[in-house]
């Protein structure tokens, strides 16, 4: 085919005769008139003529001769050894090979590279469960708005539902991670002297059920750090576990819980106010604690699961 290109006004033949023409004398202009094509045309076929000759009046591939920004197979993969096994951010690598930052970081991204947090697989999910009731307890705090009207989460608009100024409420919890036992409580702050005192009353709640406290896990929370909880858990001997920084899943069974807390609890009813709120959370626990089934326990309760589990270690 002479003509594979659609919208070419020239065939390999018309050019050939531009050419030609050209050659016996015509101008350029006349022989543009003649095939009726722009003079630029004219001269852009007798200068690839004068460059390469007959051959180079044959269409030519679409595909750019070069592409901007390309590298070599050698060059990325070096790019994506120096980030995997030096860990070298993309500047460095810009520098060290003499390549721009911008097609490093172009390069990185289309590896998967962009960030050096993906450079190490993902830790595998380290699932564990207690076998006692007590043998560990999971502490966490979580902080929820005070209202006196229901927000946009239940009445699904912005327009008129802000409660400037209502303050803050920190809600307690503890929970056994054998059984997934819960108490919780509404307070006020969540400075060490509210958290110690959460605690001993936590403690005493589980010792009510049967269930006598070994060890507590808390984040890093500087109440949980301070001194006035390390003595209260020296007092009653009991060993304190810190969660790994900036590792909330290591505490993940009081993350989850508090999960369940406010889908259920906090956001699963249109509570009126704050208030009603806090007030709804003494039937909600009990049902928690007593009647919810629960996936990791077979559909059981965490009553039920405490109730098997002190007749099997009695």
């Amino acid at each position: 085919m002479n003509n594979p290109h659609q919208n070419a006004r020239l065939t390999v033949h018309s050019r050939e005769q531009i050419v030609a023409r050209v050659g016996a004398g015509q101008s350029a202009a006349e022989v543009a008139a003649a095939f009726a094509v722009s003079l630029r045309t004219v001269r852009k076929w007798l200068a690839r003529f004068r460059a390469g000759g007959c051959a180079a009046l044959s269409n030519r591939a679409s595909v750019p001769a070069r592409i901007a920004g390309r590298l070599e197979a050698a060059t990325v993969a070096l790019i994506v050894h120096l980030r995997r096994s030096q860990r070298m951010t993309g500047a460095a690598i810009a520098d060290k090979l003499g390549l721009a930052r911008s097609t490093v970081a172009r390069w990185l991204r289309r590896e998967g590279l962009g960030r050096l947090a993906r450079i190490d697989p993902p830790e595998p999910v380290r699932r564990y469960q207690r076998e006692r009731p007590g043998e560990l307890i999971h502490l966490d705090i979580k902080k929820l708005g005070r209202f006196d009207h229901p927000g946009h989460r239940v009445t699904g608009t912005r327009t008129g539902c802000r409660n400037r100024g209502a303050g803050w409420d920190f809600v307690h919890v503890a929970v056994d991670d054998a059984t997934r036992l819960a108490y919780v409580e509404v307070l006020g702050d969540e400075r060490k002297e509210t958290t110690t005192a959460f605690l001993l009353r936590a403690l005493r709640w589980f010792r009510s059920q049967g269930i006598r406290a070994e060890r507590v896990m808390t984040d890093n929370g500087s109440a949980y750090r301070s001194g006035r909880f390390a003595k209260a858990l020296r007092r009653v001997a009991i060993r304190h576990i810190f969660t790994r920084p900036y590792t909330p899943k290591t505490n993940g069974k009081a993350e989850r819980f508090i999960q369940t807390l406010l889908r259920e609890w906090a956001y699963g009813l249109a509570h009126p106010s704050s208030n009603a709120r806090n007030a709804d959370l003494t039937r909600w626990l009990d049902w928690f604690n007593r009647s919810r089934p629960h996936s990791a326990l077979n559909g059981r309760s965490p009553a039920s699961r405490v109730n098997d589990l002190l007749r099997n270690h009695s």
